[in-house]
């Protein structure tokens, strides 16, 4: 237990017999359980875990039948977590790239209800441009930015953090079946912690790298993939925090500024295809292309503003303690 706390450590692995062992062998002495959910691996993981087993009773297997992607090997984890009465879930990779030394760190918050999840935030140290690879590191800056606009989390980085903690009541609040099952996973929580009002907090956490962890992650597909579904969050989520289940004019200045955001698209079009053509710039044209650039900046902006302000209280919690 920790400070009072039933604790479930969740391990999401998918081919990984080199690194398993050490991730379950490093475990601190308060974690009551570690689930280990193997998604539907190729290789020997599942034989390193069972072996595990015998040394340690607080391992669990959960083999996967289908693979499912990582989110869906963690919906299963919390599942069990929830099922068996846990108070706090944690997550942590099976390819040994979160240090156990920061797990009290995430813990603290949760433990002591001063926030209901808790995300590793690598970004945060000096050191994370050294370690991080560059595209990694640039592509998870873009996606970030992205998440605080489609979450209402704008206090929050690093969104593609998996080293998690999350409460008892979260647990039970979110439907962990309709949970995005691929790498958007880390994306698609927070939007849904964001609509059922729970309070997040960054915590900064060592980036770990270069450990012999074998990543399945392509880039240059992922950050148009979840950008994607960001997009599709962030719809869902004006309709049902701020329209479904209490009304904010907010989706008002959103909607207006989306309105001349497209018109400044055609009307700037419209001057280039003139000029082109006709070899003259028309001025009432451009007037009015500039014109819908501010307005769709100014609306867009406001909105901003007012989604920072809704969500103000999701932090304040920790601050004040």
């Amino acid at each position: 237990m920790y400070k009072g706390k039933m604790v479930c450590i969740v391990v999401p692995c998918h081919n990984e017999e080199t690194q398993i062992a050490n991730v379950i062998k490093t475990m601190p002495e308060y974690v009551d359980k570690i689930v280990v959910v193997d998604d539907k691996s190729s290789d020997k993981t599942i034989e390193v875990i069972k072996g595990c087993q015998k040394g340690n009773p607080k391992v669990e297997l959960i083999a996967l039948q289908v693979n499912q992607g990582v989110g869906g090997a963690i919906a299963a984890g919390y599942k069990w977590a929830r099922d068996n009465d846990f108070d706090i879930a944690v997550v942590m990779a099976g390819d040994g790239q979160m240090n156990p030394d920061d797990l009290p760190l995430l813990l603290n918050p949760v433990a002591e209800d001063r926030a209901d999840y808790s995300k590793g935030n690598r970004l945060f140290t000096g050191e994370a441009f050294k370690k991080i690879p560059k595209i990694r590191y640039f592509g998870n800056g873009m996606l970030s930015l992205l998440t605080k606009i489609a979450s209402g989390y704008w206090h929050i980085a690093d969104s593609q953090s998996g080293y998690t903690v999350i409460n008892k009541k979260a647990l039970h609040t979110i439907d962990w079946d309709k949970m995005y099952k691929r790498y958007g996973q880390p994306n698609d929580i927070l939007v849904r912690l964001n609509v059922e009002n729970f309070r997040v907090v960054d915590i900064p956490v060592e980036p770990v790298y270069n450990v012999g962890e074998r990543s399945g992650i392509k880039i240059h597909k992922v950050v148009f993939t979840i950008g994607w579904l960001l997009i599709k969050l962030f719809f869902w989520r004006m309709k049902e925090k701020y329209i479904i289940r209490d009304f904010h004019p907010l989706v008002f200045f959103y909607a207006i500024g989306f309105f001349f955001g497209v018109a400044t698209l055609f009307l700037f079009w419209r001057v280039f295809v003139v000029w082109y053509f006709a070899g003259n710039i028309p001025s009432v044209n451009v007037l009015a292309a500039m014109f819908s650039f501010m307005s769709a900046s100014q609306f867009t902006l406001f909105a901003f503003w007012f989604d920072m302000e809704a969500n103000k209280h999701l932090k304040e919690t920790l601050q004040t303690k």
